[in-house]
């Protein structure tokens, strides 16, 4: 059962978990659940998805009821329109807020784009970031004697694939739970002293106009048990989340 944060006659939105797929997809031919097949069940109706989350990226995945206003939804989506914060535990000290405008290169996929053979053009991609709490570990790691964290706010203004995990990686503060473009080190260190075993990124906030009543609407989602335990485990509260150092 997926946990329904908005829902109207036009549109509804879910707290999607950690993990899960959004659609159906032939690089998982394995998997069997998804958050679109199984938010249809749960409704009884059709949904048409206006954006994606990253499998291991928890929080506010937002769907149309009807291709209708999935098209008036898109090009907000595709204009900017739409409003998402995010927050991720990073590694390190993060002192004080910036706009990262950093370019990035498509990421090409192993086996769909192996044929390949341009290089990508690095494309623009904006990351809007702040610092909201910070802690430290007494627990020596590599030539340090502690270990220091950060729980940062992230507001993209584009939406390049990985975007927030590849900026954090570009300013060294690395996304925890990240295997890709994270440090191993960490995550295991996350996965060892809090029992985390999932990427520490969550959708927390999606703000837009409502396409039919035009009023604005924000949709939050709350954070999951593995975060809870984390947030406790560094000495933080939910309500840290809405906080500025």
């Amino acid at each position: 059962m997926l946990e329904i944060v908005y829902q109207d006659e036009w549109l509804v939105a879910v707290n999607k978990p950690s993990g899960m797929l959004v659609h159906r997809s032939w690089l998982d031919k394995g998997e069997t659940r998804f958050v679109m097949q199984t938010l249809r069940d749960q409704i009884g109706q059709h949904v048409f998805p206006l954006h994606r989350l990253d499998r291991p990226t928890s929080g506010v995945l937002l769907f149309a009821l009807s291709s209708e206003i999935a098209s008036q939804m898109m090009p907000m989506f595709a204009g900017r329109d739409v409003k998402k914060t995010y927050h991720a535990v990073v590694r390190g000290w993060v002192k004080e807020a910036a706009l990262l405008d950093y370019p990035l290169k498509e990421e090409l996929d192993k086996v769909a784009d192996k044929h390949a053979t341009a290089e990508p053009e690095a494309k623009e991609a904006v990351t809007e970031y702040r610092p909201v709490a910070t802690a430290e570990l007494p627990i020596p790691l590599g030539r340090y004697q502690s270990c220091r964290y950060s729980l940062v706010e992230m507001k993209p203004h584009t939406g390049r694939k990985h975007q927030l995990r590849r900026h954090m990686h570009h300013l060294s503060h690395h996304i925890i739970g990240d295997v890709n473009h994270g440090d191993g080190r960490h995550n295991r260190l996350f996965r060892r002293e809090f029992h985390c075993h999932r990427l520490l990124l969550h959708a927390s906030e999606l703000r837009f106009t409502h396409p039919v009543t035009d009023v604005e609407v924000t949709v939050t989602a709350d954070l999951d048990e593995t975060w809870h335990r984390v947030l406790k485990g560094l000495g933080w509260t939910p309500d840290d989340l809405a906080s500025e150092i």
